[in-house]
């Protein structure tokens, strides 16, 4: 299951410490307009070293297109890519090849497969979704020339929330807050945190989804839980919307100034029986702490035997600056799969 889409299609491969990681990207229609240094500024802004408390592997992260990109304009034909691994350790994960690191997946895919990749995580790396930012950047272009944006935010980081009045800016600004003392304090125990993205795309007419199975806030849901670490997904009120009336959270239709149709509020988060009504779609998605901590941590080996794990290796003390391309790309990737499935529901 290396491959997410029905007509555009993404397939990934790749370790985080193996030579490369790369992606083909197939369905792509042909004469779309892609600007490969804009998408390498895209692809930058889910680099290490940008924020407080990230990784410091310094990954450079180039893209390198193989093919169906030609003077700038997509063929029509298979999106090959890499982008080179440069600044692997594998020497940090040697003890990891017979112990098994609490909330991990090291277990897990030693269980199903019997042989994992220990190093850094192998493919269970969150590192794999450099290639997922690479297609998501490429389909981000294409959406671009019907209209649609998509725009991902840090609503929360641990106990803080973004309108926080105490606060350090940990991307920017106008982007993210999470209190110094309690930053401080979770890089001095040797500990991560949690957190929550908010994500809106605009500009998407009415029609986008595929009942019954393929409703398009499922789709959404289910590239968002692949993401690694992604422990919860929303759309719309979510969860709230549980605890209302049906009378609270009514989306009332009108009759708009420029003749067409829409609706006053939007507690259904742009999507009502699986399809996009043309509204905004608004969905927020957690992200788990990170469980590598940098303090000594038990857990057992292969055989069950009691280990201690001394902190090693380079890691995020919070994934979720580094998130906002991933759920921009993964939102890009779906939301264009569906339009290209829309126009074969009609002669």
């Amino acid at each position: 299951m290396n491959t997410i889409g029905k007509i555009l299609t993404l397939t990934t491969f790749g370790e985080s410490h193996g030579p490369a990681m790369g992606g083909v990207l197939d369905g792509m229609p042909a004469g779309v307009k892609i600007d490969l240094e804009a998408l390498q500024r895209f692809v930058d802004r889910r680099r290490t070293g940008q924020t407080t408390g990230s990784s410091s592997r310094d990954e450079k992260d180039r893209v390198e297109v193989l093919s169906g990109i030609w003077q700038g304009e997509t063929l029509g034909t298979p999106i090959g890519f890499v982008v080179r691994n440069t600044d692997a350790r594998s020497d940090d994960y040697k003890e990891l090849a017979s112990v098994y690191r609490p909330n991990h997946a090291d277990f897990t895919w030693q269980a199903k497969y019997g042989i994992r990749d220990p190093r850094g995580g192998g493919r269970a790396s969150a590192r794999e979704t450099v290639a997922r930012v690479v297609a998501g950047g490429i389909a981000i272009q294409a959406l671009a020339t019907l209209g649609i944006t998509i725009e991902a935010s840090i609503d929360r980081m641990g106990h803080q929330c973004r309108d926080a009045k105490s606060c350090v800016s940990v991307v920017s600004a106008t982007e993210s807050c999470v209190s110094t003392e309690e930053l401080e304090r979770v890089i001095a125990e040797g500990d991560t945190l949690g957190g929550i993205v908010s994500c809106t795309v605009k500009g998407v007419s009415a029609g986008l989804g595929e009942p019954v199975f393929g409703k398009l806030h499922a789709q959404l849901a289910a590239a968002m839980m692949s993401i690694p670490s992604v422990h919860g997904f929303e759309y719309g009120d979510g969860f709230e919307m549980a605890t209302k009336r049906g009378s609270e959270v009514m989306d009332v239709f009108e009759k708009r100034p420029e003749g067409s149709i829409g609706t006053v509020t939007n507690h259904s988060g742009g999507i009502q029986g699986g399809i996009s009504n043309g509204e905004d779609i608004v969905m927020r998605i957690a992200f788990k702490p990170v469980p590598t901590l940098m303090r000594p941590i038990d857990t057992v080996d292969h055989d069950g035997n009691a280990v201690t794990l001394q902190p090693r290796g380079r890691h995020d003390v919070c994934v979720v600056p580094r998130a906002l391309p991933i759920v921009e790309a993964m939102a890009a990737l779906v939301i264009l799969d569906a339009y290209l499935l829309k126009k074969t529901n009609r002669l």
